[in-house]
């Protein structure tokens, strides 16, 4: 059978499901409807009112101090207060709704399918990570039906209404696929460019979220497409979410067979849905009907069809769907979806099942049950002198310390090459491993999944340490970074009967600040803090992760010593335990936390002070990288530091790989290391 037919069968058969749901769900549509008439703006539940008001105030997609002013005129429940938030919200949007859009929409690609010498065009997809695109079940059926697509992004109209040029990239489905008939939804990977680059470097992807709040019934959805395969198309505002099912959303909006695939957003842009099927109207016998109200028939194309409704598979079910696969079908693509997928944690944190958050109180740690070792260089490597040593971050518990070197000379090779410099071998690098040991020093709080969406808490709190003393030090790093970035000291709402806890905390309003004005998310800025707090607080993990550094380190020579991350405070600790024959230390630090005072304050170092064991320290950091906030080091640490600001590509800003492929970063190393 030829993939269009397949594909219009079971575009036929998705449909006829979601009126089958549609009509189930009469009842609950009526009572929205009447709420609506009645002046109800947002007829939904209070918990997912106070959901979604705490997602827009944490990601400052209302203002706070505009939120405070809608709430504080009068006494007001705390139903009301979220309605009036939603209300600004609704009612007004940024300027940035518009350019954001079209960011988002760069994302969105037109799906055609090789047919008998034709293209014809199939369907919608979008880029959810930098390689992976997330299209229906019922347009890529299978992996050999994905073999004969190709996608192409760009496929638009410019602002002049001008067609522009698309780019046109092939699927690979052999690379990485995976589907489900019953959610309608396909991953697939895209093959890089001609240059090697994964789209998502290019034209950007969505961040999924698994958390609640991103949309409350009466809401609009905004949809971005290729409906019956024409060139890219926008339905905003005039829509709303009518009914929310477990897994399916149905709402009003403009769309046609060829959005199958299409992203559904809300108003700040995120991902709420995966767009799979107009719903017509039927009659009791279940037939659908055309306009006229006659019985449709196949020949009548789809344009005939009285079409009532639209439904999209909700992305939390997506996620929840993919978090079930085995651990070796979560590795690879799906680990590069973001933190708030709940898909990119590393083992120890994605691998285990979901718990609320009453469930992680006192559970067992998560910890990998081999304990990995670091790994020596290679004999006479850079003459048998000096000894060129890669200190890793945190999160890469359970990860094979070989690819994690291989990874880390990638990276350092690219900046060398720029640098008019040869690359060095894997090989030739030292590489201790500590990330094992980490996991299983942790408090067994700390190395349990908490970033699901059944725990209905913020970042901040989802991850914050179990311990109260690393807690005071988790908010003292997330405050100190806030004030830094010139967080608003605002006051909360006077309101006599809001509970105090039904906005937002300080915690999570402070980190949201940090996620917004930087290329972070907030998981990942939480996740990074919590383990440096964990480390700084407790002697224990501190010994646990020194030892495993030292067992894996060179004894004699000149080291250039290059850390990421957490690595960079283990860096700095290390200088006080390190042997004696050691004679010098060249030291890099990227992406490093070591200018915040509640970090540096509490190393084994005299602090703020170079160490006298480091003859010169280079320090890389991106002013949008949430973890360097205290950055540059110089103002603040005695003695020589030279600082260097780089720009990261877009979603790597944290990234080890993008850090040392910068030439003037990769260039100090190879010097040091008398490359030629």
């Amino acid at each position: 059978m030829r993939t269009t037919e397949r594909t219009g069968q079971e575009r036929a058969r998705q449909a006829a499901a979601a009126a089958d749901r549609y009509r189930e769900t009469s009842d609950e549509r009526a009572s929205v409807e009447r709420q609506l008439d009645a002046g109800v703006p947002f007829p939904d539940s209070r918990q997912a009112l106070a959901a979604r008001a705490r997602r827009l105030l944490d990601r400052h997609a209302v203002p706070a101090a505009m939120a405070v002013e809608a709430v504080r005129a009068e006494p007001l429940t705390a139903p009301d207060a979220y309605e009036r938030i939603l209300g600004v919200s609704k009612d007004l949007q940024a300027w940035s709704f518009l350019p954001r859009g079209a960011r988002a929409a760069r994302t969105v690609a037109r799906i055609s399918v090789r047919e008998n010498g034709r293209e014809l065009p199939l369907g919608t997809g979008f880029l959810v990570s930098p390689s992976l695109l997330m299209t229906n079940h019922h347009v890529l059926t299978d992996a050999e039906a994905a073999q004969q697509c190709f996608v192409e992004f760009d496929a638009q109209v410019t602002v002049d209404n001008t067609p522009q040029p698309s780019v046109r990239l092939e699927l690979d489905p052999d690379a990485f696929f995976v589907a489900d008939e019953r959610l309608d939804f396909a991953l697939v990977l895209v093959a890089p460019d001609a240059g090697g680059r994964p789209p998502g470097e290019t034209f950007g992807w969505n961040r999924l979220s698994a958390q609640p709040g991103k949309l409350v019934v009466g809401e609009p959805v905004n949809v971005i497409g290729h409906p019956m395969g024409r060139l890219k198309e926008i339905a905003v505002r005039d829509n709303m979410l009518q009914v929310r099912l477990d897994d399916f959303l149905q709402y009003k909006t403009d769309t046609e067979p060829g959005n199958s695939g299409s992203p559904v957003f809300n108003d700040q842009w995120e991902v709420v849905a995966l767009h799979h099927s107009g719903v017509p109207r039927t009659d009791d016998q279940g037939r659908v009907l055309r306009s006229d109200g006659q019985v449709w028939q196949p020949g009548d194309g789809d344009d005939a069809v009285d079409w009532v409704s639209n439904e999209g598979v909700r992305i939390s079910s997506v996620l929840r769907h993919l978090a079930q696969l085995p651990p070796d079908s979560r590795s690879g693509p799906l680990a590069d979806m973001g933190a708030e997928s709940g898909l990119s944690l590393g083992p120890a944190e994605s691998a285990a099942p979901v718990r609320t958050a009453a469930d992680t109180v006192g559970a067992p740690a998560v910890a990998p049950a081999v304990t990995r070792r670091g790994l020596r260089a290679r004999e006479g490597a850079f003459g048998g002198e000096r000894h060129l040593v890669f200190l890793h971050g945190r999160s890469q518990q359970g990860k094979d310390p070989e690819s994690l070197r291989r990874e880390w000379t990638a990276g350092l090779d690219q900046g060398l090459v720029r640098a008019g410099l040869p690359p060095v071998d894997p090989a030739d690098a030292w590489f201790p491993y500590y990330g094992d040991r980490l996991v299983q020093a942790l408090p067994a709080r700390e190395a349990v999944a908490r970033a699901t969406e059944t725990t209905g808490l913020s970042p901040a709190e989802a991850v914050a340490p179990a311990s109260s003393t690393a807690r005071a030090v988790y908010e003292e790093m997330i405050g100190e970074a806030a004030v830094r970035w010139n967080a608003p000291q605002e006051t909360r709402p006077d309101v006599e009967r809001l509970a105090p806890g039904d906005l937002v905390g300080p915690l999570h309003r402070q980190l949201s600040w940090l996620a917004a004005r930087s290329d972070l998310d907030a998981w990942t800025i939480a996740l990074v803090l919590r383990d440096v707090a964990a480390y700084l607080d407790d002697p224990g993990v501190r010994d646990a992760v020194l030892d495993g550094v030292l067992e894996t380190f060179p004894e004699d020579g000149e080291v250039v010593l290059v850390s990421h991350s957490l690595g960079t405070v283990v860096a700095m600790d290390l200088t006080t335990r390190l042997p004696t024959a050691l004679r010098t230390i060249h030291l890099t630090t990227v992406g490093s936390p070591l200018g915040l005072d509640s970090v540096y304050k509490r190393l084994l170092v005299e602090v703020p002070r170079r160490p006298e064991t480091v003859t010169d320290w280079l320090n890389a950091w991106y002013p949008s990288d949430a973890v360097t906030i205290g950055c540059p080091l110089a103002d603040e640490w005695a003695g020589t530091v030279t600082d260097v600001a780089v720009v990261n590509a877009r979603d790597q800003a944290h990234n080890i790989m993008e850090y040392l492929s910068h030439p003037e970063v990769a260039g100090e190393i190879g010097g040091h290391l008398k490359l030629s």
